[in-house]
């Protein structure tokens, strides 16, 4: 018995997936593997608590998969001590401030228009309601002001530092930061969730050697189910976070995502996901290098992603951006700009990642012609028809989703 409506819906939604150019920054397509383990029978199994330490019987194969898991991310990033459950990276951000911090307790972070995250104090987000949040900012180059940040610690006083963004294409000076941090007596907090897959075939610095913690996603460049890790190389901090996660802030851990995980850090473990990085970034500086030839109105990039301003190159916000490509099979997301005179609904431009369609087998002459079509159509010199034809044209090489 099923819903055959239910399973029309996803139907359409695998043929979307087919057929369109995924180019948000937070989004990859998993392997058939890391898929057969989200929805395997490992979601009937209640399992509080941790491997050895558990509050239901029959958790001897549950406590095998999730230690496994645990011992892959801790080699795969170079940790002493991994927590596997968070669910998400909002719940991993926020079992770790509840580890570090009482309600109340200062946080200094990245606004998220400047390219930080909701739950690094934006006040829509838990984060901004239970502790006293204030920001650090970027210079005019778009990139991180730490002679700033150092100012505003030292007037701040921060009980923690937080750095890791959702919308920022360069590189981070964790040694600057954590000198900053050493200063002012604070916790350094890095929210890897967009880079750990870059972290992870060292084509970007490990937080790991200056961070006291480390909080992740799994599911973007790293290419696994959707879920949260937090690491750390302190044997106090992961007792705190532990306790944190359970029983403080979550009940029985997704165990059918966490052997997801595990399998996504074995895959992340093999040399062919370093060349994989490897592509993403090729793809992401080309596409970026080919809109300065054409507009000269976006971020540059050391990573995935970059920022490319509408509103300025083609005189429309972020929003109707978004919803313009996306007519023609190219999926972006609008997202603001530093110093964004839009509101977070609208925005000034949009963010580019080429994590997602590099997996489909994307090289660099495609990022090119990505860049041409986005170019050409928002700034009208081709229309539609045009636009959705060369789009489908350039899915025919990629592959399917089903045999990622």
């Amino acid at each position: 018995m099923r819903d055959n409506k239910l399973f029309g819906f996803l139907s359409d939604e695998l043929e979307r997936q087919n057929n369109s150019i995924e180019l948000i920054a937070s989004e990859n397509f998993a392997s058939k593997e890391v898929r057969e383990l989200c929805g395997s029978i490992l979601t009937n199994k209640y399992a509080e608590g941790f491997p050895g330490k558990r509050y239901y019987g029959g958790c001897e194969n549950i406590d095998n998969i999730e230690s496994r898991a645990i011992e892959l991310v801790t080699k795969l990033f170079d940790a002493k001590y991994a927590c596997v459950q968070p669910h998400s990276g909002t719940q991993a951000n926020m079992i770790a401030y509840y580890a570090l911090l009482d309600t109340g307790d200062k946080i200094l972070s990245l606004s998220l228009d400047e390219g930080g995250h909701l739950s690094h104090g934006s006040k829509v987000s838990f984060s901004s309601k239970y502790y006293n949040v204030e920001f650090y900012h970027l210079n005019d180059s778009g990139r991180i002001d730490y002679e700033g940040l150092k100012a505003k610690a030292l007037e701040f006083k921060p009980k923690l530092i937080l750095a890791g963004f959702s919308a920022y294409p360069f590189e981070i000076d964790y040694k600057k930061i954590k000198e900053i941090a050493t200063l002012v007596g604070a916790y350094f907090m890095v929210d890897m969730a967009h880079i750990a897959g870059l972290v992870a075939a060292k084509e970007l610095d490990n937080p790991l050697r200056y961070a006291d913690i480390v909080t992740s996603t799994t599911h973007k460049t790293l290419r696994g189910p959707r879920g949260g890790i937090i690491l750390t190389n302190n044997e106090e901090i992961i007792k705190k976070v532990n306790k944190a996660c359970f029983p403080a802030l979550q009940g029985g851990p997704l165990e059918n995502i966490i052997g997801a995980k595990a399998e996504c850090f074995f895959e992340a473990l093999d040399p062919s996901f370093k060349e994989y990085i490897k592509h993403v970034k090729e793809n992401t500086l080309t596409c970026a290098n080919e809109f300065s030839k054409m507009c000269d109105i976006n971020s540059g990039t050391e990573n995935h992603l970059f920022l490319l301003n509408t509103k300025l190159s083609y005189g429309v916000t972020g929003k109707d951006a978004q919803e313009l490509l996306e007519e023609i099979g190219i999926t972006v997301n609008k997202n603001m700009l530093p110093h964004d005179s839009e509101k977070p609904s609208v925005t000034s431009g949009i963010r580019i990642g080429f994590a997602a369609i590099t997996t489909r087998g994307a090289a660099k002459e495609d990022a090119i012609e990505i860049a041409h079509i986005i170019h050409d159509y928002l700034s009208k010199q081709i229309d539609k028809t045009i636009a959705i034809s060369r789009v489908k044209n350039l899915i025919k090489k990629f592959k399917k989703i089903e045999e990622i």
